[in-house]
């Protein structure tokens, strides 16, 4: 699912997203409030009227237990019909071991908005919708055999259309601060590419000790 020409790319491109991820937490840590960029940023986008907001309003439900549920539904589908199971393996542990990371993030930021049991950082709806694209993206780039420079603009041009999408619903409903929002994009970054590498070397070692297997049966 990683294929061999973005490995290097996709590592370098996590580590830096896990930096930001902490760096923002750290900075951020405890807050209940905007800060300066997050206030600019969010005065612009905040508060949008129709038909924007019915826009935003069915762009959050995408990352809503039913929506996201529905998405990863289809998309599993989608990989088992194309007769890619690792892909639908992957699709369920990216979107989970994301999701379940920025969960993990919030409790240890404990930044608030709106209200203490309100906690922000990282924006999950974004951390869910970017790596379900990163795993389509990447998908697509495999089957499709692209190089390096192709495959990486493929992998973040999906990444940046989803992560603009859901994070522009959350600022737009006030939902979230942007940098909520860039933390949860920069956590499926980090996340979903080590989790593919995981799920690559986990099938080939199941395919090289049943080879192995196969091997000392043979007369």
């Amino acid at each position: 699912m990683l294929p061999p020409s973005l490995r290097g790319w996709a590592g370098l491109t996590a580590a830096l997203a896990a930096l930001v991820v902490v760096v923002l937490g750290v900075l951020y840590a405890g807050d209940s409030g905007p800060g300066r960029v997050d206030a600019r940023i969010g005065a612009a986008a905040d508060g949008v009227g129709p038909p924007w907001r019915d826009i935003a309003l069915a762009t959050d439900f995408l990352g809503e237990p039913a929506g996201a549920a529905t998405l990863v539904v289809a998309t599993v589908t989608g990989c088992l019909l194309l007769r890619r199971p690792r892909a639908a393996v992957l699709v369920v542990a990216g979107a989970g071991t994301t999701v379940a990371t920025a969960t993990l993030l919030k409790h240890l930021a404990g930044r608030t908005i709106h209200g203490d049991g309100n906690l922000s950082y990282p924006s999950g709806h974004t951390a869910f919708l970017t790596a379900l694209a990163l795993v389509v993206a990447l998908l697509a780039t495999g089957r499709l055999g692209l190089g390096r420079t192709a495959g990486a603009s493929l992998v973040l041009a999906a990444a940046l259309v989803a992560g603009a999408a859901m994070g522009w619903a959350q600022v737009a409903l006030g939902a979230h601060y942007p940098t909520d929002v860039l933390g949860g994009w920069c956590t499926a970054l980090a996340v979903t590419p080590a989790t593919a590498w995981l799920v690559d070397r986990t099938a080939e070692r199941s395919a090289d000790r049943t080879a192995d297997a196969g091997l000392r049966e043979r007369p």
